[in-house]
């Protein structure tokens, strides 16, 4: 991870620094895994009050499962926005705001009567501003600061999210149980705004801010100048993107992971197994331990993303997540067993362990606009996972049981492996005839 050689700076740039031991290109990176954790304490809460506003409200888990589907559907369809917006305004302007607003949303929870108030607050607002501080910001950070290690920086960054589960989740059960969800949204709200002063203080938008190359570069890297027109910049990006098999291949299999996590899981597994008797904490330290292993799963997808061919890895993810999902129905019981456990490990393992593989496909195939790509991706994946949210609601009103979410989504994770398969690979650009080998 170290950097000691100097690079020249183009004439009229600023000189560049000698680069230090450890390159600040891990320092930011270090800053934007801590910004990401603040980001996700909030998407540990939805689980976690799904009981408490149906018992205090009388709202059905439907309507609590829309609001949730808003926030899911918002944090993926504001990502490619929020892309476009760090070219023109900055990362450090973007993320503050994007914070303070997901704090504005938890802590108005707090006074809300109607099932609308939910809708907006905890759907509108919150999804807004944590559709900012999603996977875009990670892959916008890496392509500026990263020319090497972007499998395992991404795979890090991504581990942030499963981080902020970690950390949260035992603490938000156990004040739920204890002191009621009011607390516990007041506390999700503090943990946004504490984080903003590290962004504001310690992230930088680009390598030439401080006079270094980007991590691995051979030479300087001017910052490009402020792009305006994020909007339109983020529209034409998606027009060009539809228009290629890719496009819509990536879109599809990550809109599968994202009902088959996001939606599924984290939404729907603290109250399916609190059908079946166990505890919410008990039930919500378990979703932590997913948050445990995801760490490891993710970082190491980064690593095996730099070495190995990434369709071919997300194929195997998908195949065996869906294989564990038609296991879960005959998992679940009052107390925790070893086989659960060995369930929630192996969960752990490839919960987000596509976004390392799904990143590196978005850049080979789309380049400079990569990052914006894979927000939309990102939206398709929230797309399914807001639907999985609502549908899983509705399943368990109608049915009874959430036996056939689990059953269908392990299908559709089938159908996610073989999608993967027949991504195309980007053709090599052809050498000059000058540039060939004697």
């Amino acid at each position: 991870m170290s950097q000691i050689s100097e690079v020249p700076a183009p004439v009229g740039a600023r000189s560049p620094k000698k680069a230090a031991r450890i390159h600040r290109a891990w320092f930011v990176a270090a800053v934007t895994f801590v910004t990401i954790i603040g980001a996700a304490a909030f998407r540990s809460l939805p689980s976690l009050l799904i009981d408490p506003l149906h018992q205090e409200f009388g709202w059905s888990r439907g309507t609590i499962g829309a609001a949730v589907s808003i926030n899911l559907a918002l944090y993926g369809l504001t990502a490619p926005f929020a892309a476009a917006l760090m070219d023109r305004y900055g990362i450090r302007r973007v993320v503050a705001v994007a914070l303070t607003v997901i704090a504005v949303g938890s802590g108005l929870t707090v006074w809300m009567t109607a099932a609308w108030q939910l809708l907006l607050c905890w759907g509108l607002l919150v999804g807004l501003g944590s559709g900012s501080m999603a996977l875009a910001f990670a892959a916008t950070v890496t392509n500026r600061w990263f020319t090497e290690r972007r499998g395992l920086v991404s795979g890090i960054l991504t581990a942030a999210s499963a981080s902020g589960q970690l950390i949260f989740l035992p603490l938000l059960s156990w004040i739920v149980t204890r002191y009621e969800w009011r607390p516990a949204a007041v506390t999700v709200a503090l943990a946004a705004l504490a984080v903003v002063p590290f962004v504001w203080l310690l992230l930088r938008d680009h390598p030439a801010d401080i006079g270094v190359a980007p991590y691995g570069a051979k030479e300087f890297v001017e910052k490009p100048p402020p792009v305006t027109g994020a909007a339109r910049r983020t529209v034409t990006v998606l027009l060009k993107a539809v228009r290629t098999g890719p496009f819509w291949l990536l879109a599809g299999t990550f809109a599968i992971c994202g009902a088959s996590t996001n939606g599924l899981i984290q939404t729907h597994f603290v109250p399916a197994a609190h059908d079946h008797g166990m505890p919410i904490t008990a039930a919500a330290s378990l979703l932590a331990v997913i948050g445990v292993f995801d760490v490891v799963g993710t970082i190491a997808s980064g690593w095996f993303t730099d070495r190995f061919e990434p369709r071919r890895l997300l194929a195997v993810y998908y195949a065996l997540r869906g294989v564990s999902l038609l296991f879960l129905p005959l998992l679940l019981a009052p107390s925790v067993h070893p086989p659960m456990i060995f369930f929630i490990v192996f969960y752990g393992l490839d919960w987000v362990a596509t976004v390392p593989p799904t990143l590196a496909l978005c850049r080979e195939q789309y380049g400079e606009d990569s990052a914006i790509v894979f927000g939309w991706v990102l939206a398709s994946h929230q797309v399914g996972a807001a639907l999985v949210a609502f549908l899983g609601g509705v399943a368990r009103d109608t049915f009874g049981s959430y036996d056939v979410v689990w059953y269908a989504s392990g299908a559709l994770c089938a159908a996610a492996a073989l999608m993967a398969l027949v991504i195309r690979r980007r053709p090599a650009a052809p050498v000059p005839t000058g540039a060939l080998p004697a």
